[in-house]
C-alpha cells in the first residue's frame, strides 16, 4: 500500500517516517510506502501562497480549492497510463481530515487496508473552502476536537491501517485480540511480578487450562466492555 500525504508541514514527518519502528519497519519491508507532497509546491503564485482569506470576513485563512484541486490532479488516477508515480486507477481512495468527517474507527482501519492508494489531504488554517468536498472520496476525524493541522490525524490513520496489512505485524494472533474487534474493548492482560503491592495476578491464568483461559478472557472483555464503552455493545 501506498500513502500519498498532501500537506503543508512536510517536515513533520520526519521523526515519524524514521523512528516509528513499525512504520519504518514496514517501508523497509515493501509493505508500505509514504509519498509526501507539500502543497505550497502546487501554488499559482511566488509566494507559493496556499490559503486566502474568507469571503463575509471572519477569522482565520482558508485552504484553496484550486491549489488542492491541482495537487490532487497530479496524484489523482487518470484512466489512461498514469504516470510514474500516480495511484493507480482501479484502488484508490482521497480521505479528507477534518473534524467534520466521519469519526474513525477500527472497522475503517480494516476496510482501508484493502486499497492500494490511499491519498491524505491534512490541513491546516481555520479550514477549508467547502467546495474542496467535491473533490475527495470521504471525510474522516479522529474525534470530537480541533487540532492545529490535519497531519496528526494522518499519521495516526497511516498507523492504524498499517496495522490491518497482512505482514505488518509480524504476530497475527496480536490482531485478533486487540479492542474494538468484535466491539469489544481488550482483557486484562499481565506479566511479572506475580504480586506488585498485594494486586496478584489471576490464577485462571496460571492454570494452563487453555479453554478456562479463553473464557474468561472473553468475560472480562465483556465486563470491561460494558464499565467503560457501553455504547460498544449498543
Amino acid at each position: 500500500m501506498i500513502f500519498h500525504l498532501i500537506t503543508t508541514q512536510p517536515q513533520i514527518y520526519d521523526s515519524f517516517l524514521l523512528n516509528a519502528s513499525l512504520i519504518a519497519r514496514g517501508i523497509k519491508k515493501k509493505i508500505i510506502d509514504i509519498k509526501i507532497y507539500n502543497l505550497h509546491d502546487f501554488a499559482f503564485d511566488k509566494h507559493k501562497s496556499v490559503d486566502d482569506t474568507p469571503y463575509g470576513g471572519g477569522a482565520g485563512m482558508i485552504l484553496r480549492v484550486d491549489v488542492i484541486a491541482k495537487a490532487l490532479s497530479n496524484l489523482k488516477p487518470q484512466k489512461s497510463q498514469p504516470k510514474a508515480g500516480r495511484p493507480r486507477a482501479e484502488k484508490c481512495k482521497i480521505i479528507l481530515l477534518t473534524p467534520q468527517g466521519k469519526k474513525f474507527e477500527q472497522a475503517d482501519a480494516k476496510r482501508l487496508a484493502k486499497v492500494k492508494n490511499i491519498i491524505l489531504v491534512a490541513g491546516r488554517f481555520e479550514g477549508y473552502d467547502e467546495r474542496i468536498r467535491d473533490l475527495v472520496d470521504e471525510e474522516i476525524s479522529i474525534g470530537d476536537y480541533v487540532l492545529t493541522s490535519g497531519d496528526l490525524p494522518a499519521m495516526i490513520l497511516i498507523d492504524a491501517i498499517s496495522r490491518q496489512i497482512p505482514g505488518f505485524i509480524e504476530k497475527k494472533e496480536s490482531l485478533k485480540t486487540e479492542s474494538f474487534d468484535n466491539n469489544l474493548l481488550e482483557f486484562p492482560q499481565y506479566t511479572k511480578p506475580f504480586d506488585f503491592r498485594g494486586k496478584k495476578v489471576p490464577k485462571i491464568l496460571l492454570s494452563g487450562n487453555h479453554q478456562k483461559i479463553s473464557d474468561w478472557r472473553k468475560r472480562e472483555s465483556i465486563k470491561r466492555t460494558k464499565n467503560r464503552r457501553l455504547d460498544l455493545l449498543n
